[in-house]
């Protein structure tokens, strides 16, 4: 996929790649771009793909946040914290020459979103945020792990469990590279090839700098204020939750829905946290649906 290079608020040459509009055959007017945030945090943007066939209908815009896929680290540890990560999405929304644009965050990317949502609501014409956590609306629910245990049947459970109890206590590279295997079968609806092939790249696309860089430097007041600027976003919401996901679960979408004037929450059925490798089927259309609608 090819990488394209812009320049950001501070100067830095940050990469994004473009994944151009396949088309399925049928005549039609051509639609705007969605650009396409990673979560992780600090995840190499590659884990997203075409988002389940997203690129049919449109062109994908999908950032390298700093210090992942082919962006440079930054050059102060302040640079990786999520509200600058959103003035590098309003650095490139003005390089690519959108006045307006349709906007899809996944995980943690829609801590970036919303930060980007309310600083510069009237940049956006959409807003998707799918399986987003909620620590920025300072409740962090506990669903997640009630999914975890009710799927204690099924035969990568056990191991599961123990890998994700070692994961907090892990320090070595290589093991948590390891053991992140060993527990994400708790993040998809099933643990299949096409599931364990996108899990297997977890371990390589991670950085942990940008990761531990990611909430520092956001305080509380920051947070207040964040969540009062979604209150002015007029501009359509939808969030994308599975009721397989062990990782966000539900109710933290719920919540994250419940910061907008003009959102709802679609749960896809038997799906985890990455919907668009579960039930692309389901997915896909959902999102296009919504992104066509006035």
């Amino acid at each position: 996929m090819p990488h394209y290079t812009y320049t950001s608020y501070d100067g830095a040459e940050l990469s994004y790649t473009l994944l151009p509009a396949r088309g399925d055959g049928t005549p039609r007017r051509a639609r705007p771009p969605l650009v396409c945030l990673a979560g992780g945090p600090g995840r190499d943007a590659a884990y997203l793909g075409d988002l389940g066939g997203m690129d049919t209908a449109r062109d994908l815009v999908i950032p390298d946040s700093r210090g992942t896929g082919a962006s440079p680290p930054a050059s102060r540890p302040a640079a990786y914290a999520f509200p600058r990560l959103a003035e590098d999405l309003e650095a490139l929304r003005a390089a690519l020459g959108l006045e307006r644009f349709a906007l899809l965050a996944h995980d943690a990317g829609a801590a970036v979103a919303q930060a980007y949502a309310a600083a510069h609501p009237g940049r956006l014409t959409h807003l998707v945020l799918v399986c987003p956590g909620s620590r920025l609306q300072g409740e962090l629910p506990g669903d997640a792990r009630e999914i975890f245990e009710s799927r204690a049947d099924e035969p990568w459970w056990p191991d599961a469990y123990i890998a994700a109890q070692q994961l907090t206590e892990a320090h070595d590279t290589g093991e948590i590279r390891a053991l992140l295997f060993r527990a994400a079968p708790m993040a998809y609806g099933r643990w299949e090839e096409p599931q364990r092939a996108h899990a297997a790249a977890e371990g390589a696309q991670l950085g942990p700098v940008p990761r531990a860089g990611f909430w520092q430097g956001v305080d509380e007041a920051t947070r207040r204020a964040l969540l009062v600027g979604l209150r002015e976003v007029t501009r359509p919401v939808l969030v994308v939750t599975g009721d397989r996901d062990a990782v966000t679960g539900m109710r933290a979408g719920e919540l994250v829905a419940a910061s907008f004037p003009h959102a709802r929450v679609r749960t896809l059925h038997q799906v985890g946290h990455y919907p668009w490798v579960d039930a692309p089927e389901l997915f896909r259309p959902i999102v296009e649906d919504f992104l066509t609608r006035p």
